[in-house]
């Protein structure tokens, strides 16, 4: 209950912000002004940027403070952000969204972390657990467009901004005074910096820096100067060149035990098709506000909607369906799909959304749509995430190396960075395309995948169980 309120309020402010974040950021008058596209590829960045960041969050609490502390710092990081962002000039502006970026990176992979910790391996409740606790987000997301909408339209883009704040106040107010329920998970680091390891330590992190220091100065170099768009550049090359490292790391690590190997090449399929249905899903705060805001006809049954509404629909349909989905997982057991099969579903699902999305563009035209298509895209992707995202979440603690626990929870987090930033460079690339081309090509890519992905169930299934054949595949 400690988790599920803290990652509910949590939620309320980063869903808060990113409903309204490209309105502010291509708004003339009262935002910053930027193109379209290039606004699209802000959010999309500022998005991966969060779950790049989650490495950094995985490593501080495995090495240095443990994952309760990690989550507390973050969340004090997240409302410095949000107060930044209530501040009228623009400076604040992009400061305050790199604070709740890095904020959020501390806070996201811990607390997801600590929900497996709560029950042990082989325990058939965790897909469940992680069902429950994604309801939890979900509550949080679902009232925070409409709340910070209103705000918005009332009052301004900061006033809404400075609701996120609160949000993430009332978060950290819960966790503190739940401390006791935790009955000590992550409050220790289990892989805590030695003295011998600080020498190390420090050559790496010389050359982390010296590497994005090459980053920054290539896309800045090749952008001719600085801006947005060489920042968003450079984050995507990073967003790409992350997960590749640290598969790399656990695959060498002397750490990782022959089974856990095998458990992690078995992992890669899987982080693939994480990777394309985020690059699908998260563009509910770009493309998808930018047809919801310009493409459709915004009266639903006689009342007028605002664009922020229809990213409160995913979580409406979480909240509707993950009970379901929790039980029937119970019911079927070791009958079910198994991982590799959730995932295709789940990325199917992603697809056939986009196809929807191809298909209501080429319908209407140059008319405005029906808000009902978006309800539909949105209510079917709810579908594929339940496959998916908690499911991915379960099977990152279960298949995670013991000494990689918390890091193993970032790589998870990699996959929507990844995708996030294709979909970075995607809407910069394919600026002037329609509609019906941009959607129904990204329909295609991830629908081959998601059959792919079937085809490889069976040896994911077989390498993921191998050790501990009493759980869960």
């Amino acid at each position: 209950m400690t988790l599920f309120t803290t990652e509910l309020w949590e939620r309320f402010s980063y869903y808060g912000m990113r409903a309204i974040l490209l309105l502010y950021l291509t708004d003339q008058a009262h935002g910053l002004g930027l193109g379209e596209s290039l606004g699209q590829a802000v959010v999309s960045i500022y998005g991966a940027s969060v779950y790049l960041l989650s490495v950094l969050g995985g490593w501080f609490a495995d090495r240095v403070f443990g994952a309760r502390r990690t989550v507390l710092y973050g969340g004090v990081v997240i409302v410095a952000g949000h107060l930044c962002l209530a501040l009228p000039a623009t400076g604040p502006a992009y400061f305050g969204i790199a604070l709740v970026a890095l904020g959020t990176g501390l806070l996201k992979p811990n607390v997801s972390t600590m929900v497996g910790t709560l029950y042990e391996q082989g325990d058939k409740r965790r897909d469940s657990a992680f069902s429950i606790f994604y309801m939890g987000i979900n509550i949080g997301s679902f009232s925070a467009p409409f709340v910070v909408g209103f705000l918005r339209r009332e009052f301004g883009f900061h006033v809404a901004f400075a609701a996120a704040a609160v949000g993430m106040s009332l978060a950290l107010v819960a966790y503190l005074l739940g401390r006791r329920t935790l009955h000590g998970r992550g409050d220790t680091p289990p892989n805590p910096l030695t003295a011998a390891d600080r020498p190390g330590m420090i050559k790496v992190t010389v050359a982390v820096l010296a590497l994005l220091g090459v980053v920054f100065g290539l896309s800045a170099w090749l952008s001719g100067g600085v801006g947005p768009k060489p920042v968003v550049d450079a984050i995507s090359y990073l967003c790409f060149l992350a997960p590749i490292a640290y598969f790399t790391m656990l695959l060498r690590s002397p750490l990782v035990t022959p089974v856990e190997r095998q458990r992690v090449r078995a992992y890669i399929p899987l982080f693939i098709a994480a990777m394309l249905f985020f690059m699908v899903f998260e563009q509910a705060a770009t493309t998808l506000t930018s047809f919801a805001a310009d493409r459709t006809d915004l009266t639903l049954f006689g009342t007028t909607i605002s664009p922020e509404f229809f990213q409160s629909v995913n979580p409406f349909s979480i909240i509707v369906l993950a009970p379901v989905f929790a039980v029937i997982w119970i019911k079927l057991g070791d009958r079910g799909p198994g991982i590799g099969q959730k995932f295709a579903t789940g990325l199917l699902l992603a697809g056939i959304s986009f196809a929807v999305m191809a298909l209501a563009s080429e319908v209407v035209g140059d008319n405005l749509a029906s808000p009902l298509w978006l309800v539909l895209v949105y209510v079917i992707q709810t579908l594929g995430e339940l496959f998916l995202s908690p499911v991915g979440l379960a099977a990152t603690t279960v298949l995670a190396p013991r000494a990689f626990l918390s890091q193993m929870m970032a790589l998870w987090f990699l996959a929507p960075a990844a995708g996030q930033a294709i979909t970075a460079q995607l809407v910069q690339a394919t600026e002037g395309a329609s509609d019906t081309a941009y959607f129904g090509g990204l329909a295609i890519v991830t629908i081959v995948f998601a059959l792919v992905l079937y085809t490889l169930s069976p040896w994911i299934r077989r390498h993921t169980a191998t050790g501990n054949p009493t759980e869960p595949a």
